[in-house]
């Protein structure tokens, strides 16, 4: 996903006003909220082409009442990433009221109104939420705060440079006077919009950068939380469906004899690709799925395997690629190079197994449908829902969750599609649950990856020539297809070309050749294009530094000439890691560096490598600089979870094919890392003024070749092929 700013971008003042070229009338407005009350409606800077000054679109709303509440309507969804606190923290800190009094209500579908200004779609996703609201709500709610003073200073008759805002009220410095906000918002409404702002210096926070405890805690410790596999709808029953387990493939018959005898069953809905069993509850509808007899016809996809997909692979990288990135003359460098170093690496399909298994429930009426999801795009499952019921789209009412994790897989709405094909032929509302295993097996997988990279090296042994070819499948040509454009994914361009890897490279040379498996469907998944980028970029570095016969921190030190934010972190987790220290035998230690989702990341992973070839990973320390943290707890807490991600994907995680058939079926054969696996996870925090870069994936994107990196200083054996699951 194409949102980092470039590597040398000049510093900015945080307390600059936000906007570029958007007027502050057409960023703001104001207006009184019926019955009473402030309302501030303002536009995302990426909505700009969809404004005019007299068609005024704002997508996200400020709404202050009269009891001094503010309602945040909060254009983004909660999977677990904590936006759901640190969005709100922008708005308190400059409106001067404590959190808590920070109400959220969620966005309803809607593409024109609640796009992030990253995407230009309605998407929570890529590490976006913070950055795309960094400066528009800090704007909303320093406006906000200069009205209410205005409105104070109005009614008190002195002026408004006289008057403090804090904790939710107005104070008259020199009287002691108060006032509430909601003795003031109906005033507040009447008063000019200020024609200039200026936002907080970062000296000044008084709530950003402090670990405030997450508001949606409460609720998920107690059990009050409710996510999408918890609804209830009166009359609703439950399905659990079967699809054809080779993609591709189509159902030709199913004797439901059986299945109707059990008790707690009602139907058997056909679909072209699928069947499902409805009945009163899961174990219900599970027990009358086991009793179908089901025919498939299993189409041309029947004979498929993993390794015919590699061979596939083998040869597309033979073909010509489309450039992405090209500087200097990467032929004549490498021509002229005293040294070479060629070598290919693979990334396997991984699945996303979310804790909570996708589901759906749907109520198809003749007059409207609702439904029930946690989906990460709004407005597409609203639009799936109209397509399947033939329904117009404002009679779709979607009732959004908490997502019981994303990773990317809510931002597919095939199960929502599913759910509303099934719900059609259902009379009253049904919950539809996929299986852990029909989760697994049917999923829309990360992309298996198979890159080339080669570099020329000097008599120093430092890199003159780099050049990397990449093969896979494109996400954004299904997904987005605007976003596909001369044959370049930008997803698979990110921490390879564009942005490219922080190191000082002259003549670098990047190609993408798009070849797409058969049948197999392919998404984004937790830390997306980075996943794999990183992981081949900083496994070459390593390479190339053993070539040289030099130590990898300051091979990477040495090349790191045109990023010092990157030099900072790599020279800070280096410090804490002991790097250079010695460590027992079978251990090892190993570095990565990245700048990806606008954040700089450095690793040092310490592994130990038993005798029969088990990988066991001791210690992860990481330095991250994010620019300005708005909670520290929660960027902590965010690349722990990255990395634990991570190192699951690198240590075990790979989806097969056998047949036709997807081989892993549950946490047995695609397991997780389990807690007395987890290694130590250290995580130190760069001060910074820059703008905030995404959090919810650069630890997962940084950690493989940090492992594996680790595993070759442990063993001299490099790992080019993920998952790792034992050193041979």
């Amino acid at each position: 996903m194409d949102v980092e700013r470039p590597v040398n971008e000049p510093k900015r003042d945080p307390g600059a006003v936000a906007g570029g070229s958007i007027s502050r009338r057409t960023f703001l407005k104001v207006s009184a909220v019926a019955g009473g009350g402030l309302l501030l409606s303002f536009l995302l800077p990426g909505m700009a082409g969809a404004t005019t000054a007299e068609q005024f679109m704002p997508n996200a709303f400020i709404r202050i009442g009269r009891d001094g509440r503010v309602t945040l309507i909060m254009p983004y969804v909660e999977m677990g990433q904590g936006t759901y606190t640190s969005i709100p923290m922008l708005i308190a800190e400059e409106l001067e009221v404590d959190l808590a009094h920070v109400s959220l209500e969620a966005a309803p579908p809607d593409e024109r109104h609640y796009a992030n200004s990253i995407f230009h779609i309605q998407a929570t996703g890529g590490s976006t939420s913070v950055r795309a609201s960094w400066e528009p709500l800090r704007q909303a709610g320093a406006t906000a705060r200069l009205m209410l003073l205005s409105a104070a200073a109005k009614t008190w008759k002195v002026d408004p440079s006289s008057c403090r805002a804090r904790k939710g009220e107005v104070i008259h410095v020199t009287s002691g006077r108060r006032l509430a906000y909601g003795a003031l918002v109906d005033r507040a409404a009447k008063v000019p919009m200020p024609s200039h702002v200026v936002l907080k210096d970062s000296k000044d926070f008084t709530l950003i950068g402090t670990s405030a405890k997450r508001l949606d805690s409460p609720d998920k410790v107690n059990g009050k939380a409710q996510f999408s596999i918890d609804i209830k709808v009166p009359g609703m029953k439950i399905a659990t469906v079967a699809a054809c387990p080779v993609f591709g493939g189509r159902l030709v018959s199913v004797d439901e004899s059986k299945a109707k005898k059990i008790e707690g069953v009602h139907q058997v809905v056909r679909l072209d690709h699928a069947v499902a069993v409805i009945a009163d509850h899961m174990w219900a509808a599970k027990q009358g799925l086991a009793a179908l007899d089901i025919e498939w016809d299993e189409g041309p996809n029947a004979g498929l395997s993993t390794s015919d997909i590699v061979q596939q692979l083998e040869a597309a990288l033979l073909r010509p690629g489309v450039i992405a990135r090209k500087d200097g003359d990467v032929a004549r460098a490498m021509a002229d190079a005293a040294q070479k170093v060629e070598v290919v690496y693979q990334m396997p399909f991984l699945a996303h197994a979310t804790m909570e298994p996708v589901n759906c429930t749907v109520h198809v009426r003749k007059d409207g449908c609702d439904v029930w999801v946690g989906s990460q795009v709004l407005a597409r499952a609203q639009a799936t829902v109209a397509e399947v019921t033939g329904l117009p789209v404002e009679k779709i009412r979607v009732h959004n969750q908490l997502l019981g994790g994303g990773f990317g897989r809510r931002l597919e709405v095939d199960f929502i599609t599913l759910a509303a094909q099934i719900a059609k032929q259902v009379e009253g509302p049904v919950k539809v649950v996929w299986t852990r295993e029909e989760d697994i097996q049917h999923d829309v997988y990360r992309p298996y990856y198979y890159d080339r990279m080669a570099a020329g090296l000097d008599d120093e042994g430092m890199p003159v020539a780099w050049s990397h070819r990449s093969t896979g499948s494109s996400i954004y040509a299904r997904w987005h297809p605007p976003a596909f454009k001369d044959g370049l994914d930008p997803d698979v361009l990110e921490g390879a070309a564009k942005p490219p890897p922080p190191y000082a490279l002259p003549h670098m040379l990047m190609e993408y050749v798009r070849q797409e498996p058969p049948g197999i469907p392919t998404g984004f998944w937790r830390g997306v294009g980075p996943t794999h980028n990183v992981f081949v970029v900083e496994s070459f570095i390593d390479e190339l530094a053993a070539a040289a016969k030099k130590d990898p921190v300051e091979y990477r030190r040495a090349l790191l000439g045109p990023s010092p934010r990157a030099q900072a972190v790599l020279d800070l987790a280096a410090e804490k890691a002991g790097w250079g220290r010695s460590l027992p035998e079978g251990h090892g230690r190993g570095v990565s560096v990245q700048f990806v989702f606008g954040s700089y990341v450095a690793q040092v992973a310490e592994v130990r490598v038993a005798k029969n070839g088990e990988v066991r990973v001791i210690r992860v320390v990481c330095a991250v600089d994010c620019g300005v943290v708005v909670n520290p707890d929660t960027v902590r807490a965010q690349m722990e979870g990255g990395i634990i991600f991570g190192l699951t994907a690198a240590l075990f995680s790979e989806i097969t094919l056998k047949n036709g058939r997807v081989e892993q079926s549950n946490f047995n054969d695609y397991r997780i890392m389990r807690i007395n696996e987890a290694p130590a996870i250290e995580v130190y925090l760069v001060e910074s003024a820059e703008a905030p870069g995404g959090i919810g994936e650069p630890g997962t994107s940084a950690v493989a070749p940090a492992l594996t990196n680790a595993i070759f200083a442990a063993t001299r054996k490099r790992i080019r092929k993920l998952p790792v699951t034992r050193v041979e």
